[in-house]
């Protein structure tokens, strides 16, 4: 059995205006053992969000065991050489990593014109029933538009992996050149802060089949808590950005992978984000 937390951190912010790290990482913690935890809207040198502090190197001191692997959506430059400021995701693991992508999203020129680049960040991981790929990913708050050509993209991106077929990954020597074939087709886990509700277009086209063999999402949620309405994932303490408590926070896994999903739980009594953590418990 592995789990997977997935958490819009909001850089470690809570309820009480402070950036605790400590803190987010003692929450997850208390939902229970993981051995993947995926969060957004993680930064480094930032001055305005947390002192010029290097999260992802906070976090990897917080959490020894865990390897951490960051892929920044936003990346700009530093007046201090050496210290780009970056805005991203953040995947930390106690389960070997077997390969790395980060993908930066679409953003098409619209109207809106307050927006900034998504990415999505895919580890493959090595599990004791074979790679599994976990994808952790922030879309567009303020465009429709982008959330659309966003949630398009992660379905391209999916399927082209698919294509291929798995490659059961050996560990390579000291002077191995990097190989050319991806590890290709394996289950998928697909979490993040989508920034829509589940009456938008593009949740629905997320989980739509695809036209071949490509394995289709399905939401977790709704595999393991058949018949029951999603709780609110955020704005349940934060009503000052938030208009109402509302789910925008999902965890998608392929139907590969439905037989193993047993239990999805989401603690909605913390206050330390303005989103809420969601743990996903797997059979492999």
């Amino acid at each position: 059995m592995i789990a997977i937390v997935c958490w819009n951190i909001r850089y470690g912010e809570g309820r009480d205006g402070r950036v605790d790290l400590a803190r987010i990482v003692d929450t997850a913690k208390a939902m229970g053992d993981a051995s993947v935890l995926c969060f957004q809207e993680v930064a480094r040198h930032f001055a305005a969000i947390d002192n010029d502090a290097d999260q992802v190197a906070l976090f990897a001191q917080l959490l020894p065991g865990y390897e951490a692997v960051f892929g920044a959506g936003t990346d700009l430059g530093s007046a201090q050489i050496g210290k780009r400021r970056q805005f991203g995701n953040l995947i930390l693991t106690r389960l070997p990593v077997l390969e790395v992508g980060n993908h930066l999203l679409p953003r098409p020129a619209t109207e809106e014109t307050r927006h900034m680049q998504r990415g999505a960040l895919e580890v493959t991981l090595s599990t004791p029933s074979g790679p599994v790929r976990v994808i952790t990913t922030h879309l567009e708050y303020f465009s429709v538009e982008h959330r659309a050509a966003q949630v398009e993209r992660l379905r391209v991106l999916h399927q082209a992996a698919s294509a291929h077929p798995l490659i059961e990954p050996t560990e390579p020597g000291a002077d191995a050149k990097p190989k050319m074939a991806p590890i290709g087709r394996c289950p998928t886990v697909l979490c993040g802060d989508f920034n829509m509700e589940q009456s938008e277009p593009a949740y629905a086209h997320l989980l739509q089949p695809f036209d071949d063999t490509t394995p289709a999402f399905v939401d977790a949620w709704d595999v393991v808590h058949p018949g029951v309405e999603h709780p609110a994932t955020c704005g349940i303490y934060e009503l000052v950005h938030w208009l109402a408590p509302n789910c925008r926070d999902f965890m998608f896994i392929t139907t590969d992978l439905a037989e193993r999903a047993r239990a999805l739980d989401i603690d909605a009594k913390t206050d330390a984000s303005d989103h809420q953590p969601l743990r996903l418990r797997l059979d492999l």
